[in-house]
């Protein structure tokens, strides 16, 4: 990674078209397919705007997703919903702050008054009085393996969600729709289970020392060598934690002088490592290729601010699957346009490996593409694979760089030994070298599972986010009461659920995210499908307005609102 080494990228021919003009009424949806007509551009005044450009020679797959806009009514009885809140949030820390109410929460010492305060005034603010309303949601304790169902320790909770009891009783059998099981590896029985209970025999739990020191076993190097063949590339390394893979080595692959493009909706960590590295940061809408192009476009005429010197690398940093919205990124057009201006690519697969493309190898598999098209190819073990951590990979050498200079190779423990286990025996069933097709069914089990969802989904009238080949299946809730009221009404149907809201999400965008895994039998989904209507009747969430005319009945043809800054 080297500057001189940029003029080694070859010019793409392909570039970018822009779409042409649309209009529909609100609460609609407009029909896109790469293959069968051309796009539309749809903006409405307080929607983000994806105005998204199309070169549908790049692909060579159909590429469907779905964004339905937020229903007008949906969206104004929403703000509402948090304006009244947030009215009655300040008349209950009035009334704590005459000790009328109780307050539970931390506070500044008087004679810390003058200090620079260590709790930010809003943030406390919304923590005390919205997120505690619907606290019991998160962090319930599991007591059993959570793979495609899960015991669930029972609580209660005497002050309003400040604290929690248990109770001593296990609610049972509770289908798991919220794990990243994308393949089902999170078990205690099988092939993983055994080799990596062999290993613990073998090499005991902890390795106690860095990679660098005492710490490099051999199964580490054999882990390593197995997912480099995997991807496709020269060379990987493996870290212990998949979050510190990305915030530990961006800053070791760009420094000052450096131009960081990143997706709106990149992941935290990725944020966290741009902003370590102290690069120049500039955001591009998500998943837009003209607002990409363009900060690409200005980046080569104006150089850096000031000197406009040429900038020493420009990298451009998207995600394989974006786990809130469900979305793939459209890596044929990035791949051209990196080519086209002379950029880096890093390419974050957390979500996407293991659970796309035919040989389960990620979004450069799912697009037919050359993983040498991909700079840097990161993902993370605890997904698809059932493990922990996280890998990067690509030139040879690029890693030997990171070996020497990457925080995360040389302060960190070396990974749990019967965790490499688990990740060498996940990754070879997937590629089939254990002899079985146990692989293969599970990468078709998990499309099947994902196609058949996301359409009852639809024909039920819900309002679903995202690609048709998505395992990642955000079902928009929106009003923050019902935030809390469908987790709580799903788990009473014995249906574990991740509810999601704001700050995490748009204010008015608040949803049920689910999380398919080819663990799941057709009889579970189901059980959980007919839950979510239920519980969609029951509080009024069936807010779409396609009727059956859905993407998933016309074959590649999707349904997709545009949504404007």
């Amino acid at each position: 990674m080297t500057e001189g080494s940029s003029n080694k990228l070859l010019n793409g021919d392909s570039s970018c078209h822009r779409t042409s003009n649309g209009k529909t009424k609100n609460g609609f949806v407009k029909n896109h397919c790469l293959f069968q007509q051309p796009p539309k551009k749809y903006r409405r005044p307080g929607e983000k705007n994806q105005n998204v450009p199309y070169n549908t020679s790049l692909y060579k797959r159909p590429y469907v997703e779905s964004f339905e806009e937020t229903p007008l009514l949906v969206a104004v009885l929403t703000y509402m919903g948090y304006g009244i809140l947030t009215v009655f949030g300040y008349l209950r820390d009035f009334l704590r702050h005459w000790n009328i109410e109780k307050c539970h929460v931390a506070k500044e010492r008087a004679e810390q008054k003058d200090f620079v305060p260590l709790y930010q005034d809003f943030e406390n603010f919304y923590t005390r009085n919205l997120y505690m309303r619907i606290r019991d949601n998160w962090n319930r304790p599991i007591c059993s393996v959570p793979g495609a169902k899960m015991d669930l320790v029972q609580r209660v909770s005497p002050d309003y969600n400040w604290t929690f009891q248990h109770t001593g009783k296990v609610v049972k059998d509770v289908i798991n729709m919220g794990s990243y099981n994308y393949l089902g590896f999170a078990e205690n029985n099988g092939a993983c289970a055994e080799a990596s209970l062999q290993a613990t025999h073998k090499y005991g739990v902890g390795v106690s020392s860095t990679r660098c020191e005492m710490g490099n076993l051999n199964i580490h190097e054999e882990m390593e060598q197995l997912v480099a063949r995997f991807l496709g590339v020269e060379s990987a390394m493996a870290f212990g934690m998949g979050f510190a893979t990305n915030s530990m080595n961006i800053p070791a692959l760009t420094g000052k002088g450096c131009l960081i493009l990143s997706d709106e909706l990149n992941h935290a960590s990725l944020v966290l490592g741009a902003r370590l590295s102290g690069s120049t940061i500039r955001v591009f809408k998500h998943n837009n290729m003209q607002s990409l192009e363009k900060l690409l476009r200005d980046a080569i005429v104006h150089g850096q601010p000031r000197t406009h010197r040429p900038w020493k690398k420009i990298l451009i940093v998207v995600e394989g699957i974006y786990s809130m919205e469900g979305s793939i990124v459209r890596l044929p057009e990035v791949i051209a346009l990196k080519k086209r201006y002379k950029a880096y690519l890093y390419l974050d697969e957390a979500h996407s490996i293991g659970a796309l493309g035919p040989n389960g190898r990620g979004v450069v598999d799912y697009f037919g593409l050359d993983p040498k098209d991909v700079d840097i190819m990161m993902g993370t073990f605890t997904k698809s694979f059932g493990a922990a951590g996280g890998y990067i990979g690509g030139k040879k050498d690029l890693i030997d760089y990171l070996r020497k200079h990457s925080h995360s190779a040389l302060y960190a423990t070396s990974m749990s030994p019967p965790v490499v286990q688990q990740i060498i025996t996940s990754m070879k069933i997937i590629m089939g070298e254990d002899g079985t097709k146990l692989g293969a069914d599970r990468l078709r089990q998990l499309s099947e599972n994902t196609i058949y969802f996301r359409q009852r989904l639809r024909e039920m009238g819900f309002i679903i986010y995202g690609n048709n080949d998505s395992p990642v299946v955000p079902l928009m809730l929106y009003m923050p009461a019902k935030i809390g009221a469908f987790g709580r009404e799903m788990l009473k149907r014995n249906i574990g659920t991740v509810v999601v809201g704001f700050p995490a999400t748009p204010i008015i965008e608040s949803r049920a995210r689910f999380c398919i895994s080819a663990a799941h039998t057709r009889e579970m989904l189901d059980k959980a499908l007919a839950a979510i209507s239920e519980v969609g009747d029951l509080l009024q969430l069936k807010y779409s307005r396609r009727g059956h005319s859905s993407s998933s009945s016309l074959g590649w043809v999707s349904d997709e609102s545009l949504r404007q800054d």
